[in-house]
């Protein structure tokens, strides 16, 4: 029997036609809300919002509701009760999320909200939050819309659902008004839809969605971070893997913040630095403090052993001894990868080459050296610039 997990809006969870399969699990699968449906909720929106009583206590219902997350039962359309360890074992199923990177992600969530400053006035704007595949830590955003805006529609990314509509269903439990929260699943192309639909965006995503959705006045798009690190020339070898083995490897490699540039001042000393951090990251066990995830959407395994392959450059050498590669499997841990950029980089053209600032959804660097002139051109396209602390 197919489970079929719910869109929801107009206050209630409902089932649609038009379904996409989640990935790794053979027999759920996920309501899609056409664009016309869309069109006809911001209508029913306009009608309703004049008629909602003002909602107060805001930030203790999301502190409320990040607890349920977290910890709570809770009933999600399609799926019925949904205990905490279920909803692990289903992010694990569909996304290869293991649980002590749930249970991080989720102390993270709760100490975003614990650490925002006053409250902010809310007003009548329907905002969009468009959420990313990689780490549900971005239902932050949620949580701010949800507190400044008199309603809040969630997409999720298809590749992993299940924790946006949790926090929807976390949201009800906690007392949300229903009229005042949706959770919209989507084509790729239904999304310029509900940026259109909608008086505020906040869309994580690449260049290329980027592209689709830039013209609208309320969005704020959140791109790769492209984060880098300089290894200054002084920086003992030990030293600088142990201060680099974190910031490529944590949360799974999946944050935008996560480095995937390491420079070295000494060209020297670039080739035993990156020998010395392959050897760390082939070492890392798939669940020790820097848990792996797994691939599960078809083809993603394949995809991403040929997303470094075809950028790579004669010259350029594969360190790490567990790079993905075949047979492929779903169960194929997602695995750190380090390249060595043999050539000393001189160019000042922001990125000169195809890996510098490279994002995948797994830990991965490209360690070369590079002249003063070359690394500001490359730490200027970087949104995260890391420096030992002196």
């Amino acid at each position: 029997m197919t489970t079929v997990l719910h869109a929801f809006r107009r206050g209630a969870w409902r089932t649609s036609a038009d379904r996409a399969p989640l990935p790794g699990t053979p027999d759920r699968e996920l309501s899609l809300v056409p664009e016309i449906v869309a069109d006809a909720d911001r209508r029913w929106w306009q009608s309703t919002r004049p008629g909602l009583p003002p909602l107060t206590g805001r930030r203790e219902l999301l502190l409320t509701a990040v607890e349920l997350f977290d910890h709570g039962t809770l009933t999600v359309g399609g799926i019925g009760e949904q205990s905490a360890d279920a909803f692990r074992s289903a992010l694990w199923e569909c996304a290869g999320l293991p649980s002590p990177l749930v249970d991080r992600w989720c102390g993270m969530l709760r100490s975003g909200l614990l650490a925002q400053g006053e409250a902010p006035a809310p007003d009548e704007r329907l905002a969009l939050v468009a959420l990313p595949g990689n780490t549900f830590t971005c239902l932050e955003s949620v949580c701010e819309q949800a507190e400044r805006s008199a309603g809040v529609w969630v997409r999720p990314s298809r590749r992993e659902p299940l924790s946006a509509a949790r926090f929807v269903a976390a949201l009800l439990a906690a007392g949300w008004p229903p009229a005042r929260v949706g959770f919209y699943p989507g084509a790729r192309p239904s999304l310029k839809g509900l940026v259109r639909l909608t008086d505020r965006q906040i869309v994580y995503g690449g260049a290329g969605l980027a592209a689709a959705v830039r013209d609208s006045p309320g969005l704020t798009l959140h791109g790769p971070g492209r984060g880098c690190a300089l290894v200054p020339a002084d920086m003992p070898t030990g030293e600088a893997v142990s201060w680099l083995l974190p910031l490529v490897a944590a949360d799974a490699g999946r944050f935008c913040s996560n480095v995937r540039t390491v420079i070295c001042a000494d060209p020297g000393r670039t080739d035993p630095l990156a020998r010395a951090l392959a050897a760390a990251l082939d070492a890392l066990p798939p669940d020790g403090e820097w848990p792996l995830t797994a691939f599960r959407e078809p083809g993603a395994a394949e995809r991403a052993a040929r997303a470094v392959r075809d950028r790579r450059r004669p010259g350029d050498r594969v360190l790490t001894g567990r790079a993905p590669g075949p047979p492929f499997t779903d169960d194929q841990r997602a695995t750190p990868q380090l390249v060595l950029l043999p050539d000393h980089l001189e160019d000042t053209t922001p990125l000169p080459h195809p890996l510098i600032g490279y994002e995948v959804p797994y830990p991965f660097a490209a360690v070369l050296s590079a002249s003063r002139e070359a690394e500001r051109a490359i730490t200027a396209e970087s949104l995260f610039v890391y420096r030992p602390a002196k």
